[in-house]
């Protein structure tokens, strides 16, 4: 032990002053020996997250964990559903056609296969992508009512059916917004919600007005639809007297703005006046214009003691509405109108949107 000391020193002495007994080979050894050590301790400082002095605190990349996503930000229940696991994703160009069949007897035909459906677009036939033969797309429901004083003889009975109706059709996933419209159009709280009391609540709320802007109605909630995130089935359920008099848009707006947002339009005219002579018949036919083409339904009951069964019809189809989709071949122009057309086996009957108007390219 005595040794050990001198030999160290001896050590350090070849190495800081050259000794001409001590070979050249050794010294290199020993040197990159050295460097080896040092590299180890200085390479992982380098690979440190470095702070930035120009960012604040909680920016600084060591603050930050490293391959953790961000985490989301809290949303309202009521607002922004979860998407739902089944959920397809799928390019922007598939054209998505619910269809809703019913059979002879003039009722529901939910299970048929997807050899009995064929689809076309501008006469050429279509390759079926998606088929789902009883979709769960979600629904958003834009439910409007018609303020106007001619519209509402009978309001109680219309708010019960109404009331009923949100009741009986929102499921987990779906989202309903009750809208009034006279010579306004109105989105009443909570907004698009699955909250059935507060929505009922909203509906009983409603306040008698003067003029009906039935346009305005289907483009304002045609565009209220389209701003909903994720897929899902974008429905106007419209209780109206269909006397058309104070909208600012016209009839090729509200279509269009209808066939863009992907609305299915389902349109229950309660007829104030009996004789046709005596009430504005072109609000009825615009409204039935409309509502055949983008697959709805048009409902005429003779007294507001129907709504009920109807609004029972109503919720029967969207439950047991059959989802086909496709990529066009050929692709249509940007900004132009293209006709579907989609055939079932003999002994029954498709209701479909009848056009769609292409986007951009």
């Amino acid at each position: 032990m005595a040794r050990s000391g001198p030999t160290v020193n001896c050590l350090q002495h070849h190495l800081l002053l050259p000794n001409p007994h001590l070979s050249l080979q050794m010294i290199l050894r020993v040197n990159k020996s050295f460097a080896a050590a040092v590299a180890l301790l200085v390479f992982p400082l380098l690979l440190a997250p470095q702070d930035k002095p120009d960012r604040p605190p909680w920016a600084q990349p060591s603050a930050l964990p490293q391959s953790q996503p961000a985490p989301a930000s809290p949303k309202d229940k009521s607002e922004d559903p979860p998407t739902p696991r089944n959920t397809v994703k799928v390019n922007v160009n598939l054209v998505n056609v619910l269809v809703s069949v019913i059979d002879e007897h003039n009722r529901p035909a939910p299970n048929l296969p997807v050899e009995g459906f064929q689809i076309f677009e501008d006469g050429v036939p279509q390759k079926i992508d998606v088929f789902e033969s009883e979709t769960h797309l979600p629904l958003d429901i834009a439910l409007m009512i018609d303020a106007s004083l001619s519209a509402h003889i009978e309001k109680v009975t219309e708010q019960d059916a109404a009331s009923h109706f949100i009741q009986q059709v929102i499921r987990p996933e779906d989202r309903l917004s009750v809208f009034s419209f006279d010579e306004q159009v109105r989105q009443l709280p909570p907004n698009f919600s699955d909250n059935v009391a507060a929505l009922q609540e909203a509906v009983r709320k409603i306040q008698d007005g003067a003029g009906t802007s039935i346009y305005d109605a289907v483009y304002l909630g045609s565009q209220a639809l389209q701003k909903r995130k994720g897929e899902r089935r974008r429905v106007i359920i419209m209780l109206t007297d269909a006397g058309e008099t104070t909208s600012q848009s016209d009839f090729e707006g509200a279509r269009k703005a209808a066939l863009r947002a992907g609305v299915l339009l389902y349109t229950i005219v309660i007829r104030a006046v009996k004789n046709e002579n005596g009430r504005n018949t072109a609000g009825e036919h615009a409204l039935q214009t409309i509502t055949e083409t983008t697959g709805g339904a048009m409902f005429f009951p003779e007294s507001s003691q129907e709504l009920p069964v109807i609004f029972d019809r109503i919720n029967s189809e969207l439950r047991t509405q059959y989802r086909l989709a496709y990529y066009p071949n050929p692709r249509g122009p940007a900004n132009t109108y293209r006709t579907i057309e989609v055939k079932v086996l003999p002994g029954y009957t498709a209701r479909h949107r009848t056009t769609y108007l292409t986007g951009p390219q």
